[in-house]
């Protein structure tokens, strides 16, 4: 029997203020989003998965707060899905179906280490 692993996928994005989806493209995502959440549901390997929110807080380490997101290279977190996977491979397998590739943004997958 393979031994599984936790593997968590980040999906990152360029917000942008300029462009605003129709309401037929807003569907359309939401529908691509469920196929990919419930293809990898169907096959019992996924464990949980959150999309975040536009707003936020930052606390730096001088303990100063602000408010907002973080963009890294113009890209924020959307989100992330954890997965389990056999191999760190396979979860990269799973992670190119992602939607978010269509909108120009990245998956980045990473193994869970137990703290």
């Amino acid at each position: 029997m393979v031994q599984k692993k936790e593997f968590m996928l980040l999906f990152r994005y360029e917000p942008s203020t300029e462009y605003q989806p129709s309401e037929a493209e807003m569907k359309e995502m939401h529908q691509q989003w469920g196929a990919f959440i419930g293809n990898i549901a169907i096959q019992e390997k996924l464990v949980s998965t959150h999309q975040l929110g536009f707003s936020g807080m930052k606390i730096l380490a001088d303990q100063s707060v602000s408010e907002g997101i973080y963009l890294a290279d113009k890209q924020t977190l959307a989100g992330n899905m954890i997965v389990s996977a056999a191999t760190i491979n396979e979860a990269v397998e799973m992670a190119k179906s992602c939607p978010i590739l269509a909108m120009g943004g990245t998956v980045e997958v990473r193994d869970i280490q137990p703290m």
